[in-house]
C-alpha cells in the first residue's frame, strides 16, 4: 500500500466479488480506520465498508483503539503502514490537529480534526462534523439554519464544529450553553456576531436545539441524570438533535418527541460526516444511501 489514493475502474471491476471471498481481505486490500478510546461501539467501519461494497473497492475499514496521549504514535503508524485514511474521535481530535502536516480552513478555525487523508504525500486534517450535521438535518426534516435561532449544548470538538457550521450557514443566532463558562465563551466566538453564551432559559426560544455532550450515552431510560437540561421548555415547532447515537433514541429525544418537537438522532451526522471523509479518501462520489441502508439494518432502536 502507498499513502496516496489510487482508485478507478480497474479496481472497481475486480474488487466486488473479492469482497465476498473467504480469502478477502488480502495483502492488496487498502486499509482505512477510526481511532478513539473507547472505540468498540463505533459504527464507522460499518459505514465505510458499506460504501466500499457499493463502490466495488478493494478497501476495508477497521477500528483502532488508541489511548489518550498516543495520537502522535497512531499517526506515525498511519504513515508507516500506508493507511489510506483515518476517522478521528474522542479523545484525539485536538491532538490530531497538532500532529497532521496540513489542515483545511475549517479545521484551522476549529482547532480540531476528525478526518485525516493522504494528499501528495502529506497528511491533511479536516473536520466534517458540522457539514455532516447540516446534511443530516436536510435529509431528516428539511431544516435549513438560515434565519433560524439555534442553541448548542456543549463546548467540545463536536459542539464547536456545529456552532461554526450553523453560523456559516446563515443562522440568525447561535447560543452556546455549557457548564464551564470560559469554554462556552470560546465556542460562541466561532459564530462571530451571531454567537453568544446562553443558559437553559434560552431553550424555549430556539428553532433548533443540538445536544453535543456525552450525556445520555449508553442509557435508554429518561432519568434526570441523563438529560442535559430540563426538557420542560421543549415544544412543537422545534427541531431537537442529540449527537449521541448509543442509544439511538436517547432520553432527550424521547422527552422532545413527547412534547411535540421533531426529534433527530445522532446517526445522521455520523453517516454524513463519514461520507464526506470517504470522498476525500477515495476521490469518488460516495453512495450515502447505501451507508444509510447499512446502519438502519444493523443498529437496534
Amino acid at each position: 500500500m502507498t499513502g496516496t489514493s489510487e482508485t478507478g475502474s480497474r479496481e472497481r471491476g475486480a474488487a466486488e466479488p473479492a469482497r465476498r471471498s473467504p480469502t478477502w481481505p488480502t495483502g492488496a486490500s487498502r486499509v482505512v480506520g477510526v481511532v478513539g478510546d473507547p472505540i468498540a461501539h463505533s459504527l464507522s467501519p460499518l459505514l465505510h465498508n458499506a460504501a466500499f461494497d457499493a463502490l466495488g473497492l478493494d478497501w476495508v475499514s477497521v477500528a483502532f483503539p488508541v489511548a489518550a496521549g498516543a495520537t502522535v504514535a497512531a499517526l506515525e503508524g498511519m504513515r508507516a503502514l500506508g493507511i489510506a485514511g483515518l476517522s478521528v474521535t474522542m479523545p484525539h481530535k485536538e491532538a490530531a490537529f497538532a500532529a497532521v502536516d496540513e489542515t483545511t480552513d475549517v479545521a484551522r478555525r476549529l482547532g480540531v480534526v476528525n478526518c485525516i487523508a493522504w494528499h501528495e504525500g502529506a497528511l491533511i486534517g479536516d473536520c466534517t462534523d458540522g457539514e455532516g450535521l447540516l446534511a443530516a438535518l436536510r435529509r431528516a426534516v428539511r431544516f435549513e439554519p438560515t434565519g433560524k435561532r439555534c442553541l448548542v449544548v456543549g463546548a467540545g470538538g463536536a459542539a464547536r464544529a456545529v456552532v461554526l457550521a450553523l453560523a456559516d450557514a446563515g443562522a440568525l443566532e447561535v447560543v452556546v450553553v455549557n457548564r464551564t463558562g470560559a469554554r462556552a465563551e470560546e465556542t460562541a466566538v466561532l459564530a462571530g456576531d451571531v454567537g453568544r453564551v446562553g443558559s437553559e432559559a434560552d431553550v424555549g426560544a430556539a428553532d433548533l436545539v443540538v445536544q453535543a455532550t456525552p450525556i445520555g450515552m449508553t442509557r435508554s431510560d429518561a432519568s434526570s441524570d441523563d438529560l442535559p437540561f430540563d426538557p420542560g421548555a421543549l415544544h412543537a415547532g422545534q427541531t431537537v438533535v442529540d449527537l449521541v447515537y448509543h442509544p439511538v433514541e436517547t432520553p432527550l429525544l424521547q422527552a422532545a418527541a413527547a412534547r411535540g418537537a421533531q426529534a433527530v438522532t445522532g446517526i445522521g451526522m455520523l453517516v454524513h460526516q463519514a461520507a464526506l471523509a470517504l470522498e476525500q479518501w477515495t476521490r469518488q462520489p460516495v453512495p450515502v444511501e447505501a451507508m444509510w441502508a447499512a446502519v438502519e439494518e444493523h443498529v437496534p432502536r
